[in-house]
């Protein structure tokens, strides 16, 4: 089963998992949000925008996984728990 994966962050750490994750048979495509000069498929939304990134996790059918400490801070991973969204990265009382 091919899988789309989004990645939330624009850093190094980021850049790090897709290069990874791409390697996996399994990933048909990686997109980032926001992303950086080193990733493809960049999305041009904050990692703080909870509700746009839902909706293309929902759109795009993908499992999420987040590298920025600041939606993980914000409880981006209770809120896509909530939507039944697959998503890798502690709650929001783990990650403080």
């Amino acid at each position: 089963m091919n899988k789309q994966i989004l990645i939330i962050g624009s850093g190094g750490r980021e850049h790090a998992l897709g290069w990874k994750l791409k390697q996996s048979p399994n990933v048909e495509k990686i997109l980032y949000a926001p992303g950086n000069g080193g990733t493809e498929n960049n999305l041009n939304l904050n990692p703080t925008d909870i509700n746009g990134l839902i909706k293309v996790a929902k759109n795009e059918n993908c499992f999420t996984v987040v590298g920025s400490e600041l939606p993980l801070s914000e409880g981006i991973v209770d809120r896509f728990l909530e939507k039944d969204l697959p998503i890798f990265g502690p709650n929001k009382g783990a990650s403080q």
